[in-house]
């Protein structure tokens, strides 16, 4: 998420440079409920001591008013499809989704 969120503020001063203004946050879906957890209230335990520089980056971006982060559940991260193996029925649904359609298929 600390990732995006650095692209999407990159693309925001680029598209404020050209005189694009857009003033509402942007959101960012994620399936990790507890990486949405930390984002939002970044309480540290032992475990996420690693992730603590990203956490309060995605908090700052949060209190700005730039990002606003919400939950996608695993089988409609859109993503997936791009990253992970799938079997064919959720392959097939996340194809439809992205609009992509076999026009050489028999009909």
């Amino acid at each position: 998420m600390a990732a995006v969120t650095c692209e999407l503020k990159w693309l925001k001063g680029l598209l404020q440079n050209l005189g694009v203004h857009h003033v509402r946050p942007m959101e960012v879906k994620c399936d990790s409920q507890s990486a949405l957890h930390l984002a939002q209230n970044p309480v540290f335990h032992e475990h996420t001591k690693h992730i603590e520089v990203d956490c309060h980056f995605l908090c700052d971006a949060i209190v700005d008013g730039l990002i606003a982060t919400t939950y996608v559940s695993t089988s409609e991260q859109l993503a997936d499809i791009f990253t992970k193996t799938l079997g064919k029925r959720q392959f097939k649904y996340l194809l439809c989704k992205l609009g992509i359609r076999n026009f050489h298929a028999p009909t």
